[in-house]
């Protein structure tokens, strides 16, 4: 049910925002929105939860440096035990024809909810995305990242979460 939820907003999002090829020339593309859906915490059987997110970046303020494109993020994610985590860190963009590799870099603040006790407020996510231009201004793709808290709680178990993502600029 929960599925046939997030599937339905993920239809939505791409038929709203969609645009013909003519319309997409004539704007500037500056700024991507990443819709994505997946599990969280899939390796712990008993607190794994399916999770939504939403991510903002600004292509205006990226920068070219010896790391590669480097780009501000921005972003949130819920899970279905009411966990959230709110972030803002740097991601790397990498480009091999229609195939991206995007690592990032974002410490955030963390709620548990019903969800896991991750050990502290504050975590570091790490992450890889790999996605594939559908169009010019669209993009799908996966993510795997990881939450710790580099052991800064009394605990740092950690979660690994995986994520299926749908890019739109405008």
């Amino acid at each position: 049910m929960y599925l046939k939820k997030i599937l339905t907003l993920f239809t939505f999002i791409a038929f709203t925002f969609s645009s013909n090829a003519e319309e997409t020339k004539q704007r500037d593309l500056n700024t991507e929105f990443n819709v994505y859906t997946g599990m969280f915490d899939f390796s712990d059987d008993g607190k794994k939860s399916t999770l939504i997110g939403f991510q903002h970046q600004n292509e205006n303020l990226n920068r070219d440096t010896f790391l590669g494109n480097l780009s501000p993020i921005t972003g949130a994610l819920i899970t279905a035990d009411n966990a959230a985590y709110v972030y803002t860190g740097v991601e790397a963009q990498y480009k091999i024809g229609s195939l991206n590799f995007n690592p990032s870099f974002a410490p955030g603040l963390y709620h548990e909810g019903d969800g896991k006790d991750l050990g502290h407020v504050l975590e570091f996510k790490s992450e890889l995305q790999i996605s594939l231009d559908l169009s010019e201004s669209s993009q799908f793709g996966f993510s795997y990242n990881h939450l710790s808290n580099a052991s800064l709680g009394s605990k740092n178990p950690g979660a690994n979460s995986y994520m299926f993502n749908f890019f739109k600029s405008f």
